[in-house]
């Protein structure tokens, strides 16, 4: 496996941060949701310890609880933001948001590029196929690597459960075709990496699901 996937749960919702690298330690960060000041430390004492080089910061969407530390990564390693066009109205939402919930110290981002299914994002050695997987959020991708064989899913698929469907622009049908459709056919191999709680296969998904 080339791909190095390094895994940090961040803020109170208990999301899931990734930093990818390989042996070229370019890397790319994913879904940043560090909000406090010592979980960014501790994002970027990982980044200093393994000698990375960011060359980008990926959303999958852009729900609050995956891009508190959005602006701190970009401003940081003076990197570009990726994520679907789609998701801008979610992603304008967020600092009323925060201040509607009592949530302190975000600081608002703005994209810089916009990706879309068939792209294909490539550092390093390293390369990832975007899939569009709408219904947890409009403009919500995905991230697969087929020669290790992983998904970075997002919100989407969880072990045991989906995404919630119950806010603004998100739709349930849309979530359920997106999994049936995109996830579901994937090997049952593939290793998922969620938005949450712990990763997991494709395969036991389509098995032990219970939404399925």
């Amino acid at each position: 496996m080339k791909s190095t996937i390094k895994k940090f749960i961040f803020s109170p919702f208990s999301e899931n941060t990734y930093v990818i690298s390989d042996e070229t330690n370019e890397a790319v960060i994913i879904d940043p949701g560090c909000l406090s000041q010592t979980e960014k430390e501790t994002l970027a004492a990982y980044i200093s310890s393994k000698k990375l080089k960011p060359v980008a910061l990926l959303q999958t969407h852009t729900h609050l609880d995956h891009v508190f530390g959005s602006a701190f990564v970009k401003r940081k390693y003076q990197i570009e933001m990726y994520m679907h066009e789609a998701d801008l109205p979610v992603l304008s939402d967020v600092e009323m948001r925060c201040k509607t919930w009592g949530i302190p110290g975000f600081e608002p981002v703005e994209a810089d590029k916009f990706l879309k299914e068939g792209d294909v994002f490539k550092f390093g050695d390293t390369q990832l196929d975007v899939i569009w997987v709408p219904g947890h959020a409009p403009g919500h991708i995905a991230f697969i690597n087929h020669e290790d064989r992983y998904i970075i899913g997002g919100d989407c698929l969880f072990k045991g459960s989906i995404g919630r469907t119950d806010f603004p622009l998100c739709s349930h049908e849309d979530l359920m075709k997106s999994i049936k459709n995109k996830f579901f056919t994937l090997p049952e191999d593939y290793t998922l990496y969620a938005g949450h709680m712990d990763e997991t296969t494709i395969g036991f998904e389509k098995k032990h699901n219970p939404f399925f």
